[in-house]
């Protein structure tokens, strides 16, 4: 008796279709490394309190270590949060370095250079470009030409263009993705509800969604604006109140079809509850226009903060924004520095996420995988 091989005791298991279109996906060369370009540049932004901030690395005073980047890294990052009493600035004040001045913190360029003059064994490290994105070491209308000092040049408060560009992404970011996870996740629930139990839900839910996209979204912004003032969690929950109404269609066209499929009415026949049916069932095969759509979301999303902060409705200042920036440009026309670099700036990261919306667009389209092979 001939023993059975190991094919046919493990038959290999066939890929699933979501592993097929990640597969595809990675063979789309431009828009898999446009991805990871992204990705990478995205995390190394959480990253540059430490690589572009006017707070040291390291000083080392008297034998004692101090860490102002990373012990100020929280404030930085989330800023800080009157109301919960979370995240407040650590600043280190001239004495803590024994300098008598009058100050409240700490010059770290300046204090280099006095211990570099007195030798010692007193340091102070600092990140690879010294400059934060809102400090101002120029009189204000003073601009600079890119030099060997700022890559980028100076904007019109004498801030390093640079710095307030690598910031700006980072937020940009931020608040492209927040927006469009909250206003794709409201607008999945709302389709998904309309589309799958139709009727009288439908209609009704119909009439109201076609009401609240009849408000005009601009007018809200400035009315919301004058009322209680621009921040970035106003402005995230604005444009995700006003981005779900496009996707809350797509969701329901799809349930629309799919409950209309075997296998819907099949679990419907074994007693599975509505709920168990929409989530299990419905919903993973109601996904392609939110995968397809999410990059030309994230791109809307950025694009409509820039313009927000062009007009002057965007974020409060001194926030680093490239719409502000390019405010800037408009002013100071014959300083080209101001027009190109962010304008550079925003055509590449858009550029790289249209790349990555074209490339996801061809993996998950149905038609490829519409038949099991």
């Amino acid at each position: 008796m001939t023993e059975p091989n190991a094919s046919e005791t493990n038959p290999a298991k066939p890929a699933s279709p979501l592993v097929l279109r990640l597969r595809r996906f990675r063979r789309l060369r431009r828009g898999y490394y446009s991805f990871l370009l992204l990705a990478a540049a995205y995390v190394l932004s959480f990253l540059l309190p430490f690589l572009m901030s006017d707070r040291a690395l390291v000083v080392r005073h008297e034998g004692t270590v101090y860490f102002p980047a990373l012990w100020s890294y929280p404030n930085q990052i989330f800023g800080y949060s009157q109301s919960l009493g979370l995240f407040e600035d650590v600043v280190y004040s001239p004495a803590t370095f024994g300098v008598d001045s009058v100050e409240t913190s700490t010059d770290y360029r300046e204090l280099k250079e006095r211990f570099e003059k007195s030798g010692g064994s007193n340091f102070v490290w600092l990140p690879p470009f010294p400059y934060s994105p809102t400090e101002q070491f120029l009189a204000e209308g003073q601009l600079r030409a890119p030099d060997r000092e700022h890559w980028m040049g100076t904007d019109d408060r004498g801030r390093d263009v640079f710095v307030r560009l690598a910031y700006g992404f980072r937020i940009s970011m931020t608040f492209a993705l927040l927006v469009t996870s909250i206003a794709y996740a409201f607008g999945t629930l709302v389709g998904s509800l309309l589309g799958y139990f139709s009727g009288w839900v439908d209609l009704v839910g119909q009439r109201f969604v076609e009401i609240w996209g009849g408000i005009p979204f601009l007018y809200t912004v400035i009315i919301i604006s004058a009322a209680v003032g621009p921040s970035f969690v106003v402005l995230v929950l604005i444009l995700a109140t006003f981005g779900w109404i496009g996707i809350s269609y797509y969701i329901r066209g799809e349930f629309y079809r799919e409950k209309a499929k075997d296998y819907v009415a099949a679990a419907i026949a074994t007693g599975e509850s509505n709920l168990t049916i929409m989530v299990r069932h419905v919903l993973p095969n109601a996904l392609t226009p939110i995968i397809a759509f999410a990059p030309f979301a994230i791109v809307a999303n950025i694009t409509t903060l820039v313009a927000l902060d062009f007009l002057g409705f965007g974020l409060p200042a001194p926030t680093p924004s490239w719409g502000e920036l390019m405010k800037q440009g408009r002013a100071n026309i014959r300083e080209w520095h101001l027009v190109v670099f962010p304008l550079l700036a925003m055509f590449t990261t858009l550029q790289l996420i249209v790349f990555i919306g074209e490339a996801v667009r061809e993996a998950f389209d149905p038609k490829v995988y519409s038949r099991m092979r």
